[in-house]
Order: structure tokens, then sequence, then C-alpha cells
């Protein structure tokens, strides 16, 4: 058989691993690649994007619906620097993105060639696995390493650089084109903690008298959901989850708290978090958004940690248990050896009050949320739009956030009756410009669901460009902008930790609407709450896509479930 040149190898390569779907954006150095992917018949699709960022976002809330490796690729110079945020933002949230980005010549280094940069030096710090391709025939065995790493452990985004001359060498043996196929999707190889360290935990749990599991993105990442029910009816101990845990019981379970923490938690599932003598972190950093600065739980509280990272463990908390591997095969083990140790008791242990705890947090929560819900108020109130919202869409509808007003309301109040990956904010940087991007990448890897993209109007400036795409493609997503006209989070900020010296956070209101009409969206615009379910109805049902653009109450007169901003 002929050889193939390296744009030709790498397409073969993201075939045979299981792409379906690759978001990038063209240049100079990307021609061999594009050539190769317009000639061979490879059944992929390229979802042309306006913006580099916005094709890794692509790639991001891609993978977290799909469970499988999400691509994005741009061109060197500007190509390489704007890809950059979605990448990192993937590889700290641990979801596997695989960002391919072209080169100049490898015989053109070092004579001031346009768009050079060392490529490889910049991704390093900010993936899990990185590498440029200098030589063609090293092409299929490199692409294989990265999805091996991107996919093994605790996942993480990966880069390849490929050099203009590589993309054109024609040096790959066919016979070397082929993947490991458990490497097409995520976890791959999973890992079972030291079974000394189950019994432990699992006598650790059984000795406390109100445990509480605190689970994070890795418990849904891992696909733990049914292995974390059954623990903890086991024992009838409350689960709790921060923003990218949500889904880890669905947020009508008997014993879900729902969201805890600084960012969507409430004084009273904080103090679900207080009255616990025993948590158990899963697939969770404890950082500094869920634990409130470190201060809830407090710092003498007793810790089991589940994760498949070692370096979280410890790292924060004095630790008690270490479970160090998979997340669903430790829950499960876990629940076997919680089963056989009540099961060698003498007398019975009786469940634990967490359904209880979790039945008053909800209460009290959401009684002070359904009064500004349901009230009179003239504008219109986060509140109301999150309530409204979710008397109109499906219950396996996937909402994407970004971080600003959206995230903290939809995180706290939106009651998400599925488990799986139904919510998606970018946690781990929290830039703005993601919902518009993350919520194309999530049709593509769920185009059953209704997607819905929830952006301030802070982060529609950001991304507006990709209007073009959602029309060109005739994407049914949904969009709502939240108006106020102002950078809301920092303002409110200035007003609690700077004494109200508001300085360089107000801009000017935009007409959302009639910017995505004039890209051929269907839009409505509300400013009165009694109009606001008529328009949201509207657009959730309506087959092409839709924007609302809502003139709401700004976030620093608001009452938004942050237990403190940035001082």
């Amino acid at each position: 058989m002929d050889k193939l040149n390296g744009a030709e190898a790498m397409v073969r390569m993201l075939q045979a691993h299981g792409v379906r779907h690759i978001f990038g954006l063209c240049g100079d150095t990307s021609l061999p690649l594009y050539d190769a992917l317009a000639t061979l018949d490879h059944g992929m699709q390229h979802i042309l994007t306006r913006d580099e960022r916005s094709a890794a976002y692509m790639a991001d809330a891609y993978a977290r619906v799909s469970g499988r490796v999400g691509v994005c690729e741009g061109p060197s110079g500007g190509g390489a620097t704007y890809i950059l945020p979605g990448i990192v933002e993937a590889n700290e949230s641990s979801i596997p993105v695989l960002g391919i980005t072209t080169d100049i010549s490898t015989t053109s280094r070092g004579r001031y060639t346009l768009t050079e940069l060392d490529q490889k030096a910049l991704f390093r710090p900010l993936t899990k696995w990185n590498a440029v391709i200098d030589r063609a025939d090293r092409l299929p065995e490199t692409v294989r390493a990265a999805f091996r790493a991107m996919t093994t452990g605790k996942p993480g985004a990966a880069h390849l650089a490929l050099p203009f001359d590589t993309q054109k060498d024609v040096a790959v043996d066919p016979e070397d084109i082929w993947a490991q196929p458990e490497h097409a999707t995520y976890p791959a190889w999973r890992t079972a903690p030291d079974p000394e360290a189950v019994e432990a935990a699992a006598t650790a749990i059984l000795s406390a008298r109100q445990p509480l599991f605190v689970c994070g993105g890795g418990v849904v990442i891992a696909g733990a959901e049914p292995a974390l029910a059954a623990v903890a009816e086991r024992l009838g101990a409350a689960v709790a989850t921060t923003i990218s845990g949500q889904g880890s019981l669905p947020e009508d379970h008997p014993l879900c708290v729902g969201v805890v923490g600084s960012n969507g938690g409430t004084l009273p599932t904080r103090a679900v978090v207080e009255q616990a003598d025993l948590v158990v972190f899963i697939g969770c950093r404890a950082g500094s958004v869920t634990t409130e600065r470190w201060r809830f739980p407090t710092k003498g509280t007793r810790i089991v940690h589940i994760d498949a990272d070692p370096q979280v463990i410890g790292a924060i908390y004095r630790t008690e248990v270490a479970l160090v591997g998979d997340a669903k095969l430790a829950l499960q083990a876990l629940d076997q050896q919680i089963a056989q140790q009540l099961h060698r008791r003498a007398t019975p242990r009786p469940l634990g009050s967490g359904a209880e705890l979790v039945a008053r947090a909800r209460r009290e929560k959401f009684n002070a949320f359904d009064r500004l819900a349901q009230s009179s108020e003239t504008q219109v109130l986060p509140e109301k739009l999150v309530s409204t919202l979710h008397e109109v869409l499906p219950r396996d509808a996937v909402v994407v956030c970004d971080p600003g007003t959206p995230c903290p309301y939809f995180s706290a109040y939106y009651p998400f009756l599925e488990s799986g990956r139904h919510f998606i904010s970018n946690r781990a940087h929290g830039a703005l410009g993601y919902s518009m991007s993350g919520a194309i990448g999530a049709h593509f890897g769920r185009p059953a669901a209704k997607v819905v993209s929830v952006m301030g109007d802070g982060s529609f400036a950001f991304t507006a460009g990709e209007l073009e795409t959602i029309v060109r493609l005739k994407l049914p997503i949904m969009m709502i902008v939240v108006s106020n006209s102002v950078f809301g989070w920092i303002k409110a900020g200035q007003k609690t930790g700077f004494r109200e010296r508001y300085f360089s956070v107000d801009f000017t209101r935009t007409d959302h609407a009639k910017v995505a009409e004039a890209y051929g969206v269907k839009t409505w615009r509300v400013s009165d709450p009694a109009q606001l379910k008529a328009a949201l109805a509207a657009a959730a049902e309506h087959g092409g896509p839709t924007l609302v653009d809502v003139l709401t109450q700004p976030l620093h007169e608001a009452n938004a479930p942050v237990s403190e901003w940035v001082a």
C-alpha cells in the first residue's frame, strides 16, 4: 500500500479513534490538513467556528455530554494562542480534549518566520500531554500516546502540533494506522482502590454519626451515579455536590442536598455541611469555592477522600482514609464493604438522618427563593427567570451557563431531575464567553436533547460571532441573555469589599435581540415579568435557533447565592 503523508495520517488516526466531530478554524499552516479532510472518506464532520477559543469550548462541552474525546484544531501563531483558554479549561476540569495546532515548517524555525512560536513550551503547563510531531513516521504512535493520556487515570487535555512539512511528508506506513479501541471514550483502563483502604474507609464512615458525601465532577465523569445512590441510600447519608458535580444524584432525590460552597450554595445547604462529623469527598478537589475558602467543612472534620488523582488528596484537609482510584469502582467496592460490615454487626445500624437534613435545607432554601420568583416586582428578577425556564424546558434538557450571573442562580435553584451531565459551567477558570460555544458542542454531543445557553451580556459580547455558526448549521439551540449592562460579579465585589467604589464595570445596554436577528436568529426581548413565560415557551418550542434577551435586575442589587465576593 502507498504511504500516507502526515496530514492524511492524522485524519486516519482520528478516524481510528472514533472521532466524529472536529471543531476548528482555518489558517495558512493548516492547508495540508484541510486538504486531507476534504479529499479522504473519513465520516467525520468538521464544524467551522469563528474563533479558535470557541472551537476549544465546543470540544470541551461535547466531551462532557458525549463521553468521547473532544477534538479542536487551529493554525499557528494567533490560532495557537487563541485556542489556549479552552484547552486549559478542559484540562483543569478533567475533560479529554485534543487540541491540534498546525505549525510552520521545521526547516523555517529560527528564521523570523511569520507566526513562529514555541508551541511545545506554550502548551506544556496547560495540558496533561503535549508534543510537536517533527517526523511524519512517528505520528501514529504519538497520536495513540495522546489519546492514552487523555482517557486514562485522571482524564485531561492534550496538545499536538503538526508542522507544515510534517503534514506534507509522505512517510507513514498504513499498517501503523491503528488505535486502542478503549481510548475512544473515557475513563479508560479504570483503576480500583486498595482493598485495605476500602475496608478502612467503610469502618470510618460507619463510625460517624452524620456522614456527608460531597461530590465533584469526578462522579459524573466516571459514570458513578448508581454506585453513589446505592451507598448513600444504604447509609441514609446526605449527598452534596459542587457545581461540576451536579447530576451525581437527581435533585429530587430525598438525599440530594444540591450545591454547596460559595457559588450556588446557600445558608441552609451550608448548615448540612456544618452538621457533618465526617465528610467523604468524591472526585472533588475540595477547593476554595466548594469549601467557602476552606471553612466548611472545618479543618477538624474527619475526612475520607476518593479521587483518581492522588495529588488532590490531603492537599487541603488532613485525610483519615484515602481511596485512590476511579470513583465508580471505589464506590462499588465501598458499598460492598459497608454491606459486609453491617451484616457482621450484632445489632442493625439505624439509617442516618440525611433525608431529614435535606428536607429541611430544601424547604428553607426554596421558601426564600419562591418568594422572589413569585414576587410582584416590575423588573425581571433572576429568580423569576430560573423558575420560569424550569417550567418550560423538558427534564432532560442540557443547560450551559456562563460563570457570571447565570451560574450561581442556576446551580443553586434549577432542579436538574436527571442524573448525569445536564448542567455545564466552566468552573476551572471561569472565563466569560463559554456558554454559546459550549452549547454548540453540547448539541453535537447529545443531539436529541434540548440545549440551552444562558449567558450574561458581558459574555455575549465575547462570543457573538458564533451566532453565524449556529445559523449556518441550523442548530436548534435556545439562547438566553441576562441583560443588565454591567460586569455584575465584579461590581458586586466592589460593593461588598471596596465600599461601593465602582470603577470601570458598567457599559451601555445592547439590544441583543436585534443583533441576533441580524444573523438570522428568531428573537424575543423581555422586560416585563408578565411576558417572560410566553417568550421562553415559544423559544423552547421553536425548531431553529432562538434568543431571548431578558432585561434583569443587576447582580449587585440581587440576592445571589454567593456567600462572599472576591475582595
